[in-house]
């Protein structure tokens, strides 16, 4: 028994290595670079970038791969992590998050024409501009309804921590809330409804993966006999 715990440690570990470089390359890529390139509502500038800036352009195209990949093999990590606690959650764990790594992988083809077209020199700029515009709203799509996926993913996340007891409850509910935002932030996005409150919609699943990135990286995951007093309601 103590060596299976001490493999899901192990695992546990591994997992919050795979979602910690998904985060990092999540931020630095989406919300760092990805402005300075790529402007969804002015390709004319988005051109002007790429071609001016075509090194960085490049570092935001590989650091969409690392989104996919780690997206990828974090979904398969919780498997193999929550496989013996709930095996149909992980299963439906396992496959919204690679079905998001999927769509995102449309973004990520989308930037790499958009590159492909910028340096070309057969196409005038009148064709660049009119691709370039609808490459751009291609790639801010990928990720818009893959949030859905993405918020999809964490609800079958934070209910196996809850009812399993195995990491903090109220952990777990943050995730549910935090997906549960997800999915309402993208409804009302596409909605094109304009409320200040939708941007704090995702602050809970925020504040939830990196509470869970620093549980399995420091604490791994409780013995499946464990009781806390912390979690009892």
């Amino acid at each position: 028994m103590q060596i299976s715990n001490q493999n899901q440690v192990k695992t546990a570990s591994m997992t919050g290595i795979w979602y910690l470089a998904l985060a990092l390359s999540g931020v630095l890529g989406f919300m760092v670079i990805h402005p300075q390139i790529f402007i969804t509502e002015d390709p004319t500038k988005t051109l002007e970038n790429i071609t001016q800036n075509t090194i960085l352009a490049r570092i935001r195209l590989l650091l969409e791969f690392a989104i996919i990949i780690s997206q990828a093999l974090t979904a398969v990590w919780f498997y193999k992590l929550f496989r013996s606690i709930n095996e149909w959650g992980a299963w439906t764990l396992t496959i919204w998050g690679t079905v998001n790594s999927v769509v995102i992988m449309v973004s990520a083809i989308s930037m790499a024409t958009a590159i492909g077209i910028a340096e070309s020199l057969t196409l005038g700029l009148g064709q660049k501009i009119s691709l370039l515009e609808l490459l751009n709203h291609l790639s801010s799509n990928a990720w818009g309804i893959g949030s859905l996926f993405f918020g999809l993913w964490l609800i079958p996340m934070g209910f196996i921590i809850v009812s399993s007891r195995r990491m903090p409850v109220w952990l777990g509910r943050i995730l549910i809330i935090g997906g549960i935002g997800y999915l309402l932030s993208a409804f009302l996005g596409y909605l094109d409804l304009k409320f200040a409150f939708i941007d704090f919609l995702t602050i809970p699943a925020t504040i939830g993966e990196f509470w869970l990135i620093a549980y399995l990286l420091w604490f791994g995951i409780r013995p499946a006999s464990g009781f806390y007093d912390e979690d009892l309601d």
